[in-house]
């Protein structure tokens, strides 16, 4: 297993300097950063600044299981997602499936944390009742499928510390687009993960892919981003999102319909007592 970095912010010096990077543009704060520790941060914070202020949002989609076999399934399901602008919190996100019949209303609920474990209730229409998850369980599939628990939350900053490997294309899902390439170390003991490698165009900051490496930090995972469309002039969002399972070969792709932004749900829409009635 590689040595994790340790965390950037770690003395009053690297907090001033992260501040000083923070208000330069990407590639002005890039080429300041003197290590790759600190260069791989600069990108992250310029990720998570353009997406910054979108307030909620709501998408329809589609997830579609395939297996070794090429057998597939399909579910139709919503998403909710309230941005939380406190650096110190994560977002709040609410999935609901409505498809197929004997997973209809199944809802999952998520506040997302930075290193306390994340608060997480699933509510299953079969059981009547609302399951919290406990923190060893989100490295598990997500109702079946290749994502786990965790890669559904909201990826804030601070759950990681980061680290530059090199620049390079994008590849078949970007083509004409170079990439940074970005090691991130989950800073919370229980992920599923060791490392993640992200590749994020140069051109808006947008994740084009992310390999996964399980606790033994062989590859697990690869998660393809690709169909970006812009909303409001600013946000980013991938309208198809495939995930491989390289250890299994199953395969898990999520489709989404067109985003709305700023829909009017509020904290009241994420109450864990309130998933038994949604419809």
């Amino acid at each position: 297993m590689p040595n994790t970095p340790k965390p950037f912010l770690k003395s009053v010096n690297s907090r001033a300097l992260a501040a000083a990077l923070a208000v330069l543009p990407l590639g002005a704060a890039a080429a300041l950063a003197e290590t790759p520790e600190e260069k791989g941060l600069a990108i992250a914070e310029e990720v998570d600044r353009r997406d910054l202020g979108f307030g909620d949002s709501a998408s329809t989609l589609k997830m579609v299981l395939t297996n070794k076999q090429g057998q597939s399934s399909t579910r139709e399901l919503r998403i909710q997602t309230l941005e939380v602008p406190e650096r110190s919190e994560g977002d709040k996100s609410l999935v609901v499936f409505d498809h197929p019949r004997d997973i209809e209303g199944t809802a999952f609920l998520s506040f997302t944390k930075i290193l306390d474990p994340d608060d997480q209730w699933l509510y299953l229409p079969a059981l009547k009742r609302v399951k919290r998850i406990s923190s060893a369980n989100k490295s598990g599939p997500f109702v079946g499928s290749e994502f786990a628990y965790e890669d559904l939350l909201s990826q804030e900053v601070d759950k990681y510390s980061y680290r530059w490997l090199r620049d390079e294309p994008c590849g078949e899902a970007a083509q004409g687009l170079d990439c940074f390439v970005i090691e991130r170390f989950p800073r919370y003991e229980n992920s599923g993960y060791t490392r993640q490698v992200t590749w994020i165009d140069q051109q808006e900051y947008r994740p084009i892919r992310i390999d996964f490496y399980d606790r033994k930090d062989s590859l697990l995972k690869t998660l393809s981003l690709s169909q970006y469309n812009q909303y409001l002039d600013q946000y980013w969002r991938a309208d198809d999102q495939h995930m491989v399972n390289h250890q299994t070969g199953k395969t898990t792709r999520l489709t989404f319909d067109e985003w709305e932004f700023r829909v009017g749900v509020n904290e009241r829409d994420f109450n864990p007592n309130r998933l038994k009635r949604l419809r």
